[in-house]
């Protein structure tokens, strides 16, 4: 369901690894040098140096990052997502001569090159991936820092921004057109777009190479009015069953630490189920009634961010004397 993603995933991919290992002679024609597009005006070089990555490194860390955030194609569609691609990498490439000229009137760094590949769209894509993707703890460390399902992502970016000297103007560039574009103030959206036309020719001529046939024991889903809507439906479904992948592995970790110790109140019945012999008879009185269990508002917040109701929240986390695991599992499966 994401063939742009997967293009990008295995075209430049392939071509950066054959300019390493076979035509490395090649490689001069793919360097974002920019003293070369300012002064002879070579502007194949902005097309090809903001393509194709020169050091493998880059390739897999963007490669990785393609891979994870192919969730925006799935969820807005090829054309969107396509549009939102290229108006970064236009708003980026504008913004690297910007953030260049800036640094070498305030520092007096000059900087002719820049390393190559489809580094600042790649940036950009952080921009929605922060606003929209609900974040969800997987585990915490210490006590104090929470792993969540996001983590993994972040660490991948920050290894593509500690893998050069001026990567940090690709990343800042590809941040700043990310922001610019999701802006309703700036109207960008509607500027820098694929046409629907040519949205036509790549999907009558690269989708049926890089789509894939779907899943025949996969269970249809979405009943949405427009196939956008029946896109999210089914994006909502493939989320919740990761999060009750994640709930199960950690159900099953806590089943093994406490495999070995001996349930005691199976054998013996706790001391507040021990009923008198004229229990039957009397009425509990409104000492007897347990105090509604106090629900955290920050674990409440985190269920809301997963698209339940504050309600069934509530309730879920009452039901589960406040434990976050054991509620998800409970709205999941209801």
């Amino acid at each position: 369901k994401a063939p742009l993603s997967k293009s990008l995933l295995l075209v430049p991919s392939a071509i950066s690894i054959l300019l390493t290992l076979l035509f490395q002679h090649y490689q001069k024609f793919f360097a974002y040098n920019l003293q070369a597009i300012k002064e002879e005006f070579q502007i194949w070089r902005l097309v090809c140096g903001r393509t194709i990555c020169l050091d493998l490194k880059d390739t897999f860390c963007s490669s990785l990052l393609i891979y994870n955030f192919r969730i925006f194609e799935r969820r807005y569609g090829s054309r969107k997502f396509s549009s939102f691609l290229l108006g970064a990498w236009m708003l980026s490439a504008l913004f690297d001569l910007l953030l260049v000229e800036i640094a070498q009137y305030i520092f007096g760094i000059t900087i002719n090159s820049l390393p190559s590949g489809f580094l600042g769209p790649v940036f950009a894509l952080f921009v929605p991936f922060y606003s929209s993707i609900p974040r969800v703890q997987v585990a915490q460390v210490l006590g104090h820092f929470s792993i969540t399902n996001k983590t993994l992502v972040y660490i991948l970016g920050l290894q593509l921004l500690t893998s050069g000297s001026y990567i940090w103007i690709l990343a800042l560039s590809g941040l700043v057109s990310g922001i610019c574009y999701n802006s309703s103030i700036l109207k960008v959206h509607r500027i820098l777009c694929v046409p629907s036309w040519v949205a036509r020719i790549f999907s009558w001529t690269l989708e049926p190479v890089f789509s894939s046939s779907e899943p025949t024991n996969e269970v249809r889903v979405g009943m949405g009015a427009t196939v956008d809507i029946q896109r999210q439906q089914r994006m909502e479904l493939l989320d919740r069953q990761i999060m009750m992948s994640q709930v199960a592995q950690m159900r099953q970790q806590r089943q093994q630490q406490q495999d070995g110790m001996i349930n005691w109140n199976r054998l013996f019945p706790p001391l507040r189920h021990r009923h008198n012999a004229n229990y039957q008879d009397r009425r509990p009185s409104e000492q007897d009634t347990p105090p509604p269990t106090e629900v955290s508002e920050e674990q409440v917040a985190r269920l809301m961010e997963m698209g339940f109701s504050r309600g069934d929240a509530l309730e879920a986390l009452r039901a589960s004397n406040n434990d976050l695991n054991v509620a998800t599992n409970f709205l999941l499966q209801h």
